[in-house]
């Protein structure tokens, strides 16, 4: 007899957020993975019929393979708590509050974790002038994945040109120089520091088409960085309140020591894709693919 707590797995994958094919690619690889765990599996592409749809597949437990914004900022968790199916990952507040860059920043200064200089501004005032000295980044402040990302740098002629598309409101943060590090937590251990090669700003692309990035993992950093890492990225897991697993990215501008290494953000769903990061690490730590779907499936509940 298992001692599973579940057995009926729906993943709720793709949905109408910027990410919606980087779920789809996630949810497929966590089912398959499931499937060959032996649970019983049903995929479901989140629509505007979603509480319907998941009383007809009727689980024991929802895997939360949603990428983006109604599916990592607290709104189907809310969904999920409201219909007693317990799910994976973070809760409703730690969601929404890890989606928000602008809160969740303040709450790791709080906390005495390193940021960087940031404030928020309409679109209109970012396109009219320079809303802090070049070099920094502008993006959506509740989105993830490098979706929407202007990097000004110091030999701009003028402000960025935002796309019709982006929201009223945005993030500018001051570029921080140097080398992108990660590092995945998983329950209450940090797994280990991955850095992220590209050839170019880690977009969207760079994230999630192969050869788009090469991670070296473990990174070869000095220790006290290393450690730092670890440190912050846990702290930050529980300053925010976060569940299962999570993944916080920095970035590293190695002439300043341990004053240059920069949190960036925390991302309360990992991708699960075949070149996402947190299964990297996982496995780097002897935790197969299956094994961690396994685990984040019998660590989901209600009330998180």
């Amino acid at each position: 007899m298992s001692s599973r707590a579940f057995h009926r797995v729906t993943v709720l994958q793709g949905g109408p957020s910027a990410e919606r094919e980087v779920s789809l690619s996630s949810g497929h690889e966590v089912a398959k993975a499931l499937r060959t765990e032996g649970y019983e599996v049903t995929e479901l592409d989140a629509g505007p019929d979603l509480m319907a749809d998941l009383r007809a597949t009727n689980p024991d437990v929802v895997f939360n393979a949603l990428h983006g914004r109604w599916g990592e900022d607290g709104c189907v968790q809310g969904i999920l708590e409201w219909m007693r199916i317990p799910y994976t990952h973070s809760g409703v507040f730690a969601s929404a509050l890890a989606m928000d860059k602008e809160k969740s920043k303040e709450v790791f200064a709080a906390a005495g974790l390193p940021v960087a200089e940031h404030r928020l501004v309409s679109r209109e005032e970012v396109m009219k002038s320079h809303p802090i000295a070049p070099p920094y980044v502008v993006k959506p402040f509740n989105e993830g994945s490098s979706v929407g990302v202007y990097l000004v740098n110091e030999a701009a002629n003028g402000p960025a040109q935002i796309s019709d598309d982006m929201p009223d409101v945005l993030m500018v943060e001051k570029f921080v120089p140097g080398r992108e590090l990660t590092t995945a937590v998983m329950g209450d251990k940090a797994l280990t520091v991955t850095d992220i090669l590209t050839d170019g700003w880690y977009d969207y692309d760079a994230k999630y088409k192969p050869g788009g990035s090469r991670h070296e993992v473990p990174a070869n950093v000095p220790a006290e960085i290393f450690e730092a890492c670890l440190d912050y990225a846990l702290r930050a897991h529980d300053a925010l309140g976060c569940r299962g697993l999570s993944r916080t990215d920095f970035r590293w501008d190695e002439s300043l020591g341990l004053d240059g290494l920069i949190l960036l953000e925390t991302n309360t769903q990992p991708g699960m894709t075949p070149t996402s990061l947190a299964p990297e690490q996982a496995a780097e730590c002897g935790i197969s693919f299956g094994k961690l779907v396994s685990w984040l499936v019998e660590d989901a509940s209600c009330q998180r």
